[in-house]
């Protein structure tokens, strides 16, 4: 055994529940990111070598992961990545655009000096760029129900963001589709910097019916 080798095992041994969040955070990377579309089909073993463990800690993000429903295990065979049914994405995404559109609405009533502030911080939020298009997303439309100010949705909205990282993450797999979301995410906020709210709506319905559509 080589002293790398010794060192990982008495690591493993000294800290098992690390490494099966090791496993886990690796693994629910790759969904996210689109590196494992619907339908993939994972072996324990692959996994246990691409990361150094063993098959337990594997074993146990699978788990883990089918019951967040990102998964499903067939003993012996290995786990499914769980495709995303359309009645399920369209639902989700019709919640958000409700969560948006109250957005925009609530900054239309403070005004145009409202609109072109909200419009400044998502543009900051464009230009972040954050490697993962899932996390980019995500902190592009939260900032939206933020400076809207009511904390209230905001947290709710957040929720609901958790539900929709399988469709954001299918939705932005490729590089086209991530630049794609980020001309997107601009348009919407250039038209709040103009500002015209009613063309800010249409575009957080358009975004939504675009994201439904990358993923069939």
């Amino acid at each position: 055994m080589t002293d790398a080798q010794t060192d990982q095992t008495a690591a493993t041994a000294a800290d098992p529940q690390s490494t099966a969040e090791r496993a886990y955070q690796h693994v629910r990377t790759r969904l996210l990111d689109g590196s494992w579309p619907g339908g993939t089909l994972l072996s324990e073993g692959v996994v246990a070598i691409e990361l150094g463990l063993s098959r337990t800690p594997v074993r146990e993000a699978f788990l883990r992961l089918q019951s967040e429903g990102f998964l499903r295990l067939y003993p012996k065979r290995g786990a499914q990545v769980v495709p995303i049914a359309p009645g399920e994405a369209r639902n989700v995404l019709a919640a958000r655009v409700l969560f948006e559109r109250a957005a925009v609405d609530t900054l239309a009533e403070r005004g145009p000096a409202a609109l072109t502030a909200a419009a400044a911080e998502l543009r900051a939020a464009c230009e972040r760029r954050d490697p993962h298009p899932v996390e980019a997303g995500r902190h592009f439309h939260l900032t939206l129900l933020r400076v809207a100010g009511n904390p209230v949705l905001t947290s709710l909205y957040e929720t609901l963001w958790d539900r929709q990282i399988r469709i954001s993450a299918a939705a932005t797999a490729t590089s086209e589709h991530a630049a794609e979301d980020h001309a997107e995410h601009l348009a919407l906020a250039d038209a709040l910097a103009v500002p015209d709210p009613e063309l800010a709506r249409a575009l957080v319905s358009a975004h939504a019916d675009s994201l439904l559509a990358r993923i069939g």
